[in-house]
């Protein structure tokens, strides 16, 4: 098992693993910090892919051919974060297995040039419908409503962070329903929000909302 961990060709999956723990952890400690992944890797995901709620999106040339070829791939309807764990997982399970398999009939193992490109594209079907397995069991309020004009005007409490004008914090709200969301905000105007400060949401941006302070 050390030796297929630790082989030259086996590298890159063995990478793959480690950091599927780390983001794990990080998950976890996101997690137990009253937050949780959404929305803080997802500011980096292209704006078409955001699941703005009714809004019309026009995509032209090759930049459209990569947004389609992402959202295929479930990336922006599940946070980010998860979706990592699901590709570092197959993909790094996939190239250990297959190695595996291969050292057994061959005696040795598949040099990583051709390895690391084949797992690569015969486990993104499966990281496909992975996400979108996942995608059905989240709630759907969590994934899609985070961008909803019906939270502006509540009152969200900062719970990661320090917000300030262009680098948002997380915060949490709970809607007409109840339900607790956990969103991005930043203030309107130069100024910051401290963890723990209540504020109120005035308006979206394309990650999350606009806030105030609660007077």
């Amino acid at each position: 098992m050390w030796d297929l961990l630790t082989h030259p060709s086996n590298l890159i999956f063995s990478v793959c693993i480690c950091l599927l723990f780390f983001f794990a952890l990080l998950e976890v400690f996101l997690l137990l910090a009253g937050g949780g992944s959404q929305g803080i890797l997802d500011q980096f995901l292209p704006d078409d892919l955001i699941p703005h709620k009714d809004v019309e999106v026009n995509i032209d040339g090759s930049s459209g051919l990569l947004v389609q070829f992402l959202d295929w791939l479930y990336i922006g309807r599940v946070p980010l974060l998860i979706w990592l764990i699901i590709f570092l997982t197959l993909y790094g399970l996939s190239g250990l297995i297959l190695q595996s398999v291969l050292f057994q009939w061959t005696g040795q193992y598949i040099t990583a040039w051709i390895m690391a490109p084949a797992c690569l594209f015969l486990s993104m079907p499966l990281v496909r419908y992975s996400a979108m397995l996942i995608a059905r069991i989240l709630p759907q309020d969590e994934t899609t409503a985070i961008y909803s004009d019906e939270l502006i005007g509540r009152t969200a409490t900062i719970i990661l962070g320090v917000a300030t004008l262009n680098s948002p914090a997380e915060a949490k709200v709970q809607d007409q329903h109840g339900l607790t969301h956990y969103i991005l905000v930043e203030p309107e105007q130069d100024e910051s929000f401290q963890q723990g400060q209540s504020v109120i949401l005035t308006g979206r941006t394309k990650i999350g909302f606009y806030a105030m302070h609660l007077n």
